[in-house]
């Protein structure tokens, strides 16, 4: 049986120093991660982003990029963070302050890398500011430059780990606990009534947090871009139940209480934000793929989109990245 001491010592291989995890922060299934929504730290950057943050963008025309939470903390370390920050210098942005990040992430950083990847405030390319946040659970919208720290201390965002809502994974759930209803299967385990209802509460809470942080300061942005994997529960916080349908998104899950509905903060922000890539760009991302990749048959090609080619996701690939540029480019 899967113990809770096991995966906490997991944990701590994922936050790079000079972070270290709060044990506290940890969330394994989802009826931990319904009470992650209790946890003090928790609660405070919830607070502060619902009552007194205010977005640094004044001046010039800027866009929100949502990017997804990372099993890597800080963020920026994470291979997929890693690989968009490099695309945007690439095509020509460039943070406008220094940042706040701990020196000691430079050593972190692959030899000869730009530690500009690192930076976590504001860029700008002529006149269009990108302003980036993150898509967590329990965190609900995290701005990049809150990554490294918030209120004085080190930020909670870089000290938590958070696996307990991918059931795919075959290890988000919780034996230890007398509410587990997850049974074993031949990969891991598969969820049962409680962790399904679990998830279900705790998706459509942090979908209300999520549209009542955009009520807040969203229409400070010309655009709110989306760059989430097609099929991870990023996306489905933020699609509307018809953009589900036309991504194979559920709509729900089943219970002994009959099908619970997953809400999406498009279905009450009607078109505020953008996921990208969509169904035809993600066809035509295959479609490069499959131009350099001669002789692979149509599963494998679908194979390197999920993984990323690095067993990653989809968002580190070029033909990825190159459909985010042109949504800036249009701006």
């Amino acid at each position: 049986m899967i113990e809770r001491a096991d995966r906490v010592s997991a944990a701590y291989a994922k936050i790079v120093a000079p972070f270290t995890l709060d044990e506290t922060l940890t969330f394994f299934c989802p009826q931990e991660n319904v009470e992650a929504l209790e946890h003090p730290a928790v609660r405070e950057l919830h607070r502060f982003m619902l009552t007194e943050y205010q977005p640094p963008v004044t001046g010039k025309k800027a866009v929100m990029l949502l990017l997804p939470c990372t099993k890597v903390k800080p963020y920026s370390l994470s291979e997929e963070h890693q690989a968009i920050n490099r695309y945007l210098l690439s095509v020509g942005f460039r943070p406008c302050e220094p940042g706040d990040h701990p020196p000691e992430l430079l050593a972190a950083l692959a030899q000869g890398a730009d530690g500009r990847v690192l930076n976590n405030g504001v860029w700008e390319r002529g006149d269009l500011l990108l302003h980036r946040f993150v898509i967590s659970e329990p965190m609900a919208l995290v701005p990049y430059e809150l990554i490294y720290r918030f209120g004085g201390k080190p930020s909670p965002v870089a000290r938590y780990d958070d696996p307990g809502l991918f059931e795919h994974r075959g290890t988000a759930v919780c034996p230890w606990r007398p509410d587990c209803t997850g049974k074993q299967a031949a990969q891991g385990y598969r969820w049962g009534d409680n962790e399904k209802a679990a998830f279900v509460e705790m998706h459509n809470r942090l979908v209300e947090l999520i549209v009542a942080m955009l009520e807040r300061f969203g229409d400070a942005y010309v655009a709110r871009l989306a760059f989430v994997s097609p099929k991870l529960t990023h996306r489905s916080f933020l699609t509307s139940a018809e953009e589900k349908r036309r991504a194979g998104l559920a709509l729900g899950r089943r219970t002994g209480q009959g099908l619970q509905p997953l809400r999406g903060v498009n279905d009450s922000l009607a078109g505020w934000v953008r996921c990208i890539p969509d169904e035809a760009e993600i066809e035509a991302i295959l479609g490069r793929l499959a131009e350099r990749s001669p002789g692979r048959t149509p599963r494998q090609i679908k194979g390197t989109f999920a993984s990323g080619g690095a067993g990653v996701t989809p968002l580190v690939l070029p033909e990825t990245l190159d459909v985010l540029g042109r949504h800036l480019d249009s701006l």
